[in-house]
C-alpha cells in the first residue's frame, strides 16, 4: 500500500486548487455538512490538518467533550476573514503530519469525504484515486457510528461498487460508485441518489434514523 501521507497530500492539493477559481458566493455555499459553508469545511479541515494527539484532548475539554461544539469551535479558530485567507491556511497544511490519536486512515476519510462535501453542491467532480476511497471506506466500515465512522450503517448490507472489483459484507444488495458508497455510510444522505439495488431503502433508514 501506499504511505497515507502520499494521499493525504494528494487530495490536500487538489482540493486546494479546486478553491482556488471560486467565487466568493460558492465560498458561502451550503454543503454538504449540515449548517456549514463550503467556506467552513475548508476551514475544518485546516484545523483537523494542524490538529495533535494533545491538541484534540485540549480542545474537547474546552468543548466539555461535545464533539460538534468542539468542530464548531475549531471552524471558528481558523477561519480566515476572508476565503483567500482560509484557503492560504488550507494550502499551508497540504504536507502537515500531525494526526489525532485515530488510526491514519481516518486522514483520508477526512479528505475525500470532505472533499466531496464541498465539490457537489459545486458541480465539481474529481477521479479520486481507487486506493484512497477504498481505505477510506475499509475504515470506516470497520468503525463504530460513535467513532465517527459508518459501521452499523451497513451492517447486514452487501455493498458492491459499480466502478470497481470491490465488495463488502452480506445481505440485500446496495450498489453505486465507491466514493457514493463511502459518503453513504459516513453519513451523507444525498449519495443514496447514486446507489440502486434492494438494500438501499434499509440504507436509507440507517442514515435517517
Amino acid at each position: 500500500m501506499s504511505d497515507v501521507w502520499d494521499l493525504v497530500r494528494a487530495e490536500r492539493a487538489a482540493l486546494v486548487d479546486d478553491l482556488s477559481g471560486l467565487t466568493d458566493e460558492q465560498w458561502e455555499a451550503p454543503s454538504l455538512c449540515g449548517g456549514w459553508t463550503v467556506h467552513d469545511v475548508a476551514a475544518h479541515l485546516v484545523d483537523n490538518a494542524r490538529t495533535t494527539r494533545v491538541g484534540i484532548v485540549v480542545a474537547m475539554v474546552r468543548a466539555r467533550f461535545d464533539f460538534d461544539r468542539q468542530n464548531d469551535q475549531g471552524v471558528a479558530r481558523v477561519k480566515g476573514a476572508t476565503p483567500a485567507e482560509t484557503l492560504q491556511r488550507l494550502r499551508e497544511v497540504v504536507g502537515r503530519t500531525s494526526t489525532p490519536p485515530a488510526p491514519l486512515d481516518s486522514r483520508l476519510v477526512e479528505e475525500v469525504a470532505h472533499g466531496e462535501d464541498v465539490r457537489r453542491p459545486l458541480g465539481l467532480t474529481r477521479a479520486y484515486p481507487e486506493e484512497s476511497v477504498v481505505r477510506a471506506l475499509a475504515h470506516q466500515l470497520r468503525t463504530s457510528v460513535g467513532l465517527g465512522g459508518g459501521k452499523q450503517r451497513a451492517a447486514g448490507l452487501r455493498l458492491v461498487a459499480s466502478d470497481d472489483d470491490w465488495s463488502h459484507g452480506e445481505g440485500p444488495e446496495v450498489r453505486g460508485p465507491l466514493v457514493s458508497l463511502l459518503l453513504a455510510v459516513s453519513g451523507r444522505e444525498q449519495a443514496l441518489a447514486d446507489l440502486t439495488g434492494p438494500g438501499v431503502a434499509r440504507l436509507g433508514s440507517a442514515l435517517s434514523g
